[in-house]
Order: structure tokens, then sequence, then C-alpha cells
């Protein structure tokens, strides 16, 4: 008896995690990971339809939002197969939201141009910012809000709002792997691909994908206590390059990718504060084949550095420090949260400069407790697969060396993730110094 009742909750709590998981489809945005990837369709053995779609309720708690309940949906291939829509609605004591997004609309069916645009509004009982008010000096002597160094108390936090959308339009170069047709299909048999493919070498121009990005992006937020009320706002526009040579940009095991960009956020609209930024970003990832409990082991490997050239410090009479012509907390260089420095707060760290760096071990499981029961056919669960991390990073005031590669920022974390209808959803536990986080996400982090 105890045996069955073990297996029967094992599956209640796979259920119970796939059901949460998906609700982030419709809300989970790309400011943290390259927001490009290749353009492509999925056709699973085990479902001949061309579309795929899922309605589900969902409820969950955390400390900054309180206990919420919703709705959320999403459908692929409606109009066009690779197109995905998907919205969700939800509430609870004083949190509210309401997301809708469209990804990968080929304009007027034209061959390589791709537009999408996602967008959230909420209100929140509890909004964090590692961040100095704006105009705030800081003495020369403590740390600066969201440093390196910066004490893990020292943020603004009171009730409010936080808004924001994205548009992107992008274009798939015609070279390498997309020269003849910009879509790539995949053939999947149990998650994986039905044909063994082999990763050519690197070289843009003949081989692998890659893509121009130019997106516009809105970020509005605002803190309302007894003191009156703090807003803040942006309005920028990103230019980048992706490069992807992997052999499936949904779960890669063998290849690469490379992601250049440059950000500009004009003083414009609400925007108060003109800034740029420069990031850069690789990933590798290595096959290592099968073994008797898991059809795929994966080592995974990634790299960040960013940077704010615009960013000034200036002094006043008693040498007080005072920060300009930089990124607001939530964007730039930018650490902690669900891709990168995952132990820690959501955008906990913030500088002129950052720099990060983890590897994973991804093991894709033979065992998938779902398999055979039919009321969770339509979660089209595809595998299971648990990962192992380890990350490390730190933001800085500056690109030298030895400060960029001194005093790193780590933590370590287990992941439990799940490819779904040709969805990857992942659920990561991370712990660090400053306590343990869980994300729960579409996509890995990278």
């Amino acid at each position: 008896m105890k045996m069955v009742v073990n297996y029967y909750l094992v599956k209640i709590s796979v259920t119970l995690f796939l059901i949460n998981a998906l609700l982030v489809v419709t809300i989970s945005s790309a400011q943290a990971k390259p927001p490009s990837q290749v353009k492509y369709s999925v056709q699973r053995q085990e479902n001949t339809k061309m579309r795929e779609s899922l309605v589900l309720p969902y409820a969950f708690s955390t400390d900054d939002m309180g206990t919420v309940i919703g709705i959320g949906a999403m459908a692929t291939g409606l109009y066009q197969k690779q197109m995905t829509v998907g919205g969700t609605v939800y509430g609870g004591g004083d949190s509210k939201g309401l997301a809708l997004s469209l990804w990968d609309y080929r304009i007027l069916d034209s061959e390589r141009f791709f537009f999408s645009a996602i967008g959230m509004v909420g209100e929140y009982p509890l909004l964090r910012a590692y961040s100095p008010l704006p105009g705030e000096f800081s003495a020369p002597s403590s740390p600066r809000a969201g440093s390196n160094d910066s004490s893990f108390d020292d943020f603004i936090q009171a009730e409010g709002s936080s808004n924001w959308w994205d548009v992107k339009l992008e274009y798939v170069l015609p070279w390498g792997s997309a020269e003849k047709q910009s879509m790539a299909t995949y053939q999947l048999q149990g998650g994986l691909l039905a044909n063994e493919v082999q990763i050519a070498d690197w070289n843009p121009f003949k081989t692998g994908t890659s893509v121009l990005i130019a997106r516009q992006f809105n970020r509005y937020q605002q803190y309302r206590d007894e003191d009156g009320e703090l807003s803040g706002a942006v309005h920028g526009l990103e230019l980048g390059l992706l490069y992807d040579n992997t052999d499936f940009p949904v779960n890669p095991s063998q290849g690469s990718s490379q992601y250049i960009a440059f950000s500009y956020n004009p003083q414009w609209l609400e925007s108060k504060e003109q800034w740029t930024f420069v990031e850069m970003e690789a990933s590798k990832y290595f096959s290592l084949g099968a073994n008797s409990f898991a059809k795929q082991n994966i080592i995974a490997v990634n790299a960040w550095l960013g940077y704010s050239p615009s960013w000034q410090v200036s002094q006043d009479d008693a040498g007080n420090n005072l920060v300009t012509h930089n990124p607001p907390f939530l964007e730039g260089a930018t650490l902690g949260g669900m891709y990168r420095l995952r132990g820690f707060r959501q955008n906990r760290f913030h500088d002129k400069a950052a720099i990060y760096a983890t590897a994973e071990y991804r093991m894709t499981l033979d065992y998938n407790p779902i398999a055979n029961v039919r009321w969770l056919n339509f979660l089209h669960l595809d595998w299971l697969q648990t990962v192992f991390y380890v990350e490390g990073g730190r933001v800085s005031p500056t690109l030298h060396r030895d400060t960029l590669f001194s005093d790193w920022k780590t933590d370590v974390g287990v992941s439990l993730r799940a490819l779904t209808a040709g969805i990857l959803v992942r659920l990561d536990f991370t712990q660090s110094k400053e306590g343990t986080s869980t994300w729960l996400m579409v996509g890995h982090p990278f």
C-alpha cells in the first residue's frame, strides 16, 4: 500500500507542477536572457494535430503577492504553425494582474520578418527595489543600495503597481542554415529529436541561424506609502544579433549560441533619464549520451557581460556620490532573480558593469510518472528533467579585471523541468548566503 500511495503522490505532485508552470507561459518576460530565438515549429509523433491549446485555473502564494487565484490560456498554431498566443488574469487580496502575449507572427506571411508583443499590468501589496531614491546621495564610505557590497536590508518597499510591455521585430538573416528558409522544423519522439543531428563547425555564413532583432521595451513602476508616491518609467530601444548553432533550441544538447546587443533609453515621454547599455552572452552545450536512468545527459555552460557606458558618478561639496545617466535597478547590469543568480531576490544587484557565469548538469529521465494516466493526457508530457547547477557573478563600478573577478556572489541549486506540448517549463530551487529562492518559469535560463 505504501508503494502505491507514493506512486500517486508523485503523479499528483508532477501534475500540480505542470499546471502552475504553464501559467507563466503567458507572463514570462525575456528581460534577462536573449529576447530572440530560432524560428521553428515542432511536430510531435505522439500528436498529429497542428494545434496545441490549454486552459487551466491555478493558485499560488508568495511573500510579495500573497495568495492569488487565476486562469491562464495558451494556443499554438491557430493561424500560423509557429505562432503562439496566451493570456492570464489573476487576483487575490491586494494583488491583481492581467497579461496578454503574441509570439512569432510572420508579418503578412512574409518569409523572414516576425513580430511579437507581450504586456502585463498588475497591482501588488509589496514591491521591493534595491535602489537609492531618485536624486538621493550616498556617502562614499557606505555602499550604494544594490551594489555588490550592499546590505540585504537596504531596499525600498511599498505597495504599488508594476506595468510593462515589449514589442519586437525580428529578421532571420538569409545565410547559414536559414539560407533557403527562415524556419526550422523539428520532429520529436518522446520529446527528443527523432533523427540524430550532427552539429557542423561554428560558421554563421554556413551553419546555424542568425537573427537580427529590434525591440522597444517599456516599464512603469510606482511605489505608494504614507510619505507619498515614487514612480519611474523606461521607454527603451534595443538592437541585437543572435547566432544559434544548437541542435534543438528548446532543449539544446550540443552546439553553441551567442548574443550581442546595444540598448538606448532616450529622455522622452515619462522617462526622465537617458542611458545606454551593451551586453554580450555566450552558451555552449555538450552531450554525454544516455545511461541506465537518463536518456539524455547534458553539460550546459553560460557567460554574460554587461556594461553601461553612459553611467556617471558625480560628487557634491561634501563628497557624497550621485549617480546619473544610469539604467534603473531592473534594467542594464543587473543580477538576481529568475535567470541570473537565482538564489537572490529579483534585481538584487545593480551597477555600471556586471559579469556572470553558470554551469548546469541536465539529466532527461527515462521515467515518466504520468505516461499511462489517461486523464492527464491533455498535458502532453514528453519527459521530466532533473538539473543541478552552480552560479557566480558580481556587479561592479568598473570593467577593470581585478575588480570584476573578485568577491563574486555564488549560489547552488536543483531544478525540475518538463517538456509538455513542445514547451519547456522549469521549477528552480536555489540556495545562497541570502536565503533560498524558488522560481517557476518557461524555458531554460539559457
